[in-house]
Parts: structure tokens; sequence; C-alpha cells
């Protein structure tokens, strides 16, 4: 009885970089066959299809066997099982954490629990993310989630520390993050034209501006859960529109949204609040980006020149984030 048995022998460990994208987005060994016969590799490499397929099929068991250090980056550069080069190294980790912002945008606030993880199969095919694909993406954001969420210092420092992405990717994971415990609502039908980068970006201004890291750099949770006594202060905000000599310079919008924002509930909907309350209505009236940008340097610096208003460090705390995140949001 004959046994065929391929056997590769070297040192420096061979990774293609398309064959580990294949595997990445859950291609089956023979797809990926397939989209490398149909790219020429073959005749690029002079190759039959045997060999092909068995070149694919090691790479694909060297990945599986590479994913569990992947869960813990640093432990990647000091094993000795594979001889990869730091580059390679870089490449592997960057690669394995980046995500596809059409599935982000599908779980953005939501809570990373075995319940959302168990919608994946209809995010999968609302998205034509293949599953293993959306369940490696997951299980990275809760993954981050968990490691970091009670860390002291800097959210981006500390996913960069403990995972080894770039700064880029760092970001974008403290926007996920951020979002996922604070369960901002993302999902509603006006907030569908917003981009993850959109949010991103908003996630960054409240981090850097709204919780308390913004105050103390050294606390638990720093970066994650926002400044509840700044939330309490925004109360103060009301005189705006509660003193008749003030009304007639502020409109109420953007203050009540301020002075709800101790309620749980109105935190979670402050985007789809920006959007009706304050958005829509400008974009109704059709004013241009500059037209808001304008008006929205005006109504912070009116507050400056009201002489009984009495909490303008709060003001411009809270008017410093809104008005960028209304701009970054003003956009069809």
């Amino acid at each position: 009885m004959s046994v065929e048995l391929d056997v590769f022998v070297g040192n420096t460990t061979i990774m293609d970089e398309e064959v580990y994208q294949f595997w990445l987005d859950g291609y089956t060994v023979s797809d990926a066959v397939k989209v490398r016969m149909e790219g020429g590799v073959l005749e690029e490499c002079e190759a039959s299809a045997e060999v092909l397929q068995s070149d694919t099929m090691d790479q694909y068991r060297t990945f599986q066997m590479c994913e569990r250090l992947l869960h813990t980056p640093a432990k990647l550069a000091n094993q000795l099982l594979f001889q990869i080069p730091p580059h390679r190294q870089a490449m592997l980790i960057e690669r394995y954490y980046a995500f596809d912002s059409a599935f982000v945008r599908e779980v953005l606030g939501k809570k990373l629990s075995k319940g959302t993880k168990k919608d994946l199969d209809d995010v999968s095919l609302k998205t034509g993310i293949t599953l293993k694909s959306c369940r490696r993406q997951f299980d990275n954001f809760k993954r981050v989630f968990k490691v970091v969420e009670e860390l002291k210092g800097p959210l981006v420092e500390n996913i960069q520390t403990h995972f080894l992405l770039s700064d880029k990717l760092a970001r974008d994971y403290a926007a996920i993050v951020f979002f996922a415990n604070n369960r901002f609502e993302t999902g509603k039908r006006k907030l569908q034209y917003l981009s993850f980068q959109d949010f991103a970006f908003c996630a960054g201004q409240l981090i850097s501006n709204w919780t308390v890291g913004a105050v103390d750099n050294m606390v638990e949770d720093m970066d994650v859960d926002l400044d509840k006594e700044f939330l309490q202060d925004l109360k103060d905000l009301k005189i705006l529109i509660t003193d008749k000599d003030l009304l007639d310079q502020h409109k109420r919008g953007l203050i009540n949204i301020a002075a709800k924002l101790t309620n749980t509930k109105d935190v979670r909907d402050l985007f789809i609040d920006l959007v009706e309350k304050f958005i829509e209505p400008c974009r109704s009236d059709r004013w241009t980006a500059a037209d808001m940008k304008l008006f929205l340097i005006h109504y912070t610096n009116s507050a400056h020149i009201l002489d009984t208003f009495k909490h303008q460090v709060t003001w411009d705390r809270y008017m410093g984030v809104i008005k960028s995140c209304i701009l970054k949001m003003y956009h069809d």
C-alpha cells in the first residue's frame, strides 16, 4: 500500500500575503486555489495544479497554527516554532486585526456578547463577508475590549502596547471599544448615511474631551467612561433657555441635548438627537457646510459675551466636541 506524503523543510517560514488574505477572508482551500489559478500563478511559477493545492493547504495549516499566537501578539516575537522576520510579524498582526468597514458598521455600538455573535449569520448575508471572517473580526473586537477596558492610561496607547497595532488601527479599535462600552445608538435608519470613520472621528473627540481621562490621565477606565461630573454640570447650561434675557440669543436644540445627558438613554441617543434636532433642520434649509461652520463658530462664541452666564468652561468643553462632530456628520 503506497502513501503519498508532501514534506517541506526550511528555515524561514514561507508566507504568501495573498494566501494569508484568502485565509483571513474565510476562503476554503479549494476557493483559494481557484482564485490563484485564475490569477496566473501556475504560469508564473511553472508549477502544477497539484503543487499549488499542496502549497495552499500547507500555508493554511501554518496560519492556523499561528492563530493562537496572534490572539496575544507579543508572544509572536518570542516563540521559537516559526522563524518569522519582524516585518512579517507586523504584517501578520496588522492584517489579522484589520476589519471590514461594512462589518464594523453593523456591530458598532452593540454589546460584544454571545447574543450579538449569534446574529453574525445575518450580518454575513447582509454584507457579503464570509461568516468565518465575521467571527474573526467580532472576536478581535471582543478580545481587545476585554484586555483594555479596565487598564489605566490612554486607551490608544494601551491597545498599541498589548496588540502591537499601527496608530491608525489602534485609534479605530479605541473607537470600537468606546462605542461598545457606552452603547451609542448607530443603527437607526437616519444614521445609516454615517460611515464608521465618521463615528470614529466623533469617538476621538469624545475620548479626548468628555471622558474622565480628559481631566485625569491615570484613572481606571479613563478613556472608556464619560465624565459623569461633567455630564451633571451640563444641566447648568439650561439657564441659556430659561433666562428670558438669554433666550433670544440661543436656539434650544443643542442646549436641550446637553441638559439631558445625565440620562443613560439620552447619552446613547446622542447622535440620533444631533441628526434629528439639528442636522436635518439645517439640511432642510439648504445650509452648506460653510454655513454650518460659520454658524457654529458664532453660536459658540455668543455665550462669551453674556455677562450673566457663569459656565463658560463647561460650555466650551461641550460645544468644542459638538461643533466638531456636527461638522463631520454634516454630509449626504
